[in-house]
């Protein structure tokens, strides 16, 4: 049997972990990124257990482990008052629970350990794709603006929220402004000249922030905010913020919050847009994954997990597969996923996860390796 070629557009999280995923079932998988090299861009990221699990197999759990906070609980607290709303607790009792740790962690790191988990031959910086093509004999042909042309039997758009494979699909969606912006940053927890808690979100009426450590030796602390600004508009991730309108606007919550936002040297500020469940993620031996297909708000710390436990379930419907079932696992893994995705993606916009008691099972006790695939 011929071996399966995939072309995985996009080397985020989603695309690493499909890369890896693939790689691990011995099927050829190569990435293509746009950027011309990896840097370790200033953000934290909650590793569910759901997403562990996943990891796990691809053997990056040691890794993370050294690399990542092992949080007591997501405590939930009131802003002003600092009593607790909900205390999630994790650690060793939700290890025991759900089968993997859950772990808070820089994103840098954990993008560094799935790039250790693919071959780096099979990695190719500097390939924006322009344009891709369906050949008659069921290859996709990708054309990049360095010039470089590629072919494979199957390709895993994994080029995530503003995904040129998806308007090349299905064609240019609009996303919906949600009204709010977010603050970011990591910075040495050395500024802060003492310790504060391990994860808590701070819930005010309109708005919230959820600070924590990244680092095992709470040498980094990472905090990420949600408030009302209707007038900003920019989808820039990286773009910069003021810290002292930030300042401004949690001037009325706890000393702790206060305490973080006066010790943090400079913040990223981004707009929130959300974007409703696609009808279709796929087209003949064409797949998107991850943000391509169902990106989502920040508020369950979800995103990067639903990608993650993508690739798995990815990976397996195309196990054994030739070029012929390319298009039937495809819709198989579509079948199998969407209906998990679009219920995070629709329960993350209420924003109102772990706000008081929250039965969690649902999400961080799937297991992506293990779930039944779609018929």
């Amino acid at each position: 049997m011929k071996k399966l070629s995939v072309a995985v557009v996009g080397a985020g999280i989603g695309g690493l972990a499909t890369a890896a995923a693939m790689h691990r079932l011995g099927i050829e998988a190569n990435v293509f990124e746009q950027a011309p090299q990896f840097a370790r861009v200033g953000a934290g990221i909650q590793i569910g257990c759901n997403a562990m699990k996943v990891l796990r197999q691809l053997g990056l759990e040691p890794m993370l482990r050294a690399a990542a906070f092992y949080p007591r609980s997501w405590n939930n607290k009131d802003y002003g008052t600092g009593e607790v709303r909900f205390d999630m607790i994790f650690g060793e009792s939700a290890e025991e629970r759900y089968g993997a740790p859950y772990l808070l962690a820089h994103r840098g790191d954990l993008h560094a350990a799935l790039v250790s988990a693919v071959p780096r031959q099979a990695i190719h910086l500097g390939h924006k794709l322009t344009r891709l093509k369906f050949r008659p004999d069921d290859g996709v042909r990708l054309t990049f603006a360095n010039g470089n042309v590629a072919e494979a039997d199957a390709v895993v758009a994994a080029d995530g929220v503003h995904s040129l494979v998806r308007e090349i699909l299905f064609g240019k969606d609009q996303p919906n402004f949600t009204g709010r912006i977010a603050y970011r940053t990591v910075f040495p927890a050395a500024l802060l000249n003492g310790p504060i808690d391990d994860c808590t979100k701070w819930w005010g009426a309109d708005r919230h922030i959820v600070i924590y450590y990244v680092k095992p030796d709470r040498s980094e602390v990472y905090f990420v905010t949600s408030q009302p600004e209707p007038d900003f508009t920019a989808e820039l991730w990286a773009g910069t913020g003021d810290v002292n309108e930030l300042r401004a606007a949690f001037a009325d919550f706890h000393p702790q919050v206060r305490h973080v936002l006066a010790a943090c040297p400079a913040v990223h500020k981004w707009a929130l847009f959300d974007r409703d469940p696609l009808p279709r993620w796929c087209d003949r031996n064409v797949t998107l994954l991850g943000d391509a297909c169902h990106p989502m708000t920040p508020y369950m710390a979800q995103g990067a997990a639903m990608a993650i436990e993508d690739s798995a379930v990815l990976s397996r419907c195309l196990d054994g597969v030739e070029r012929e079932g390319v298009a039937e696992a495809f819709r198989r893994f579509e079948a199998t996923r969407k209906e998990r995705t679009s219920r995070v993606q629709l329960s993350s916009r209420t924003n109102t996860w772990l706000r008081g008691p929250t039965a969690p099972d649902w999400v961080y006790g799937y297991d992506a390796w293990n779930a039944p695939l779609a018929a």
